[in-house]
């Protein structure tokens, strides 16, 4: 017998399988929240990437910004 188990924003049942990869919240709740998180990955001047979420550190890495 399985525990059934509810997602803490909605109150409706989260899915076992979803429940067991460690996912606490219903699949719509999930995606909205995922939704809320801006990101992006931005080249540095030597060639390798960096994913940035903060906008302030995407501030930090333009070295010809001009002031603050």
């Amino acid at each position: 017998m399985t525990k059934t188990h509810f997602c803490p924003q909605c109150g409706d049942p989260v899915g076992d399988g979803r429940h067991a990869l460690g996912y606490k919240l219903c699949l719509p709740c999930g995606d909205q929240r995922a939704r809320q998180v801006k990101h992006c990955t931005v080249p540095l001047n030597k060639g390798n990437y960096i994913h940035v979420s903060n906008p302030d550190d995407l501030k930090q890495l333009n070295p010809k910004r001009i002031g603050e």
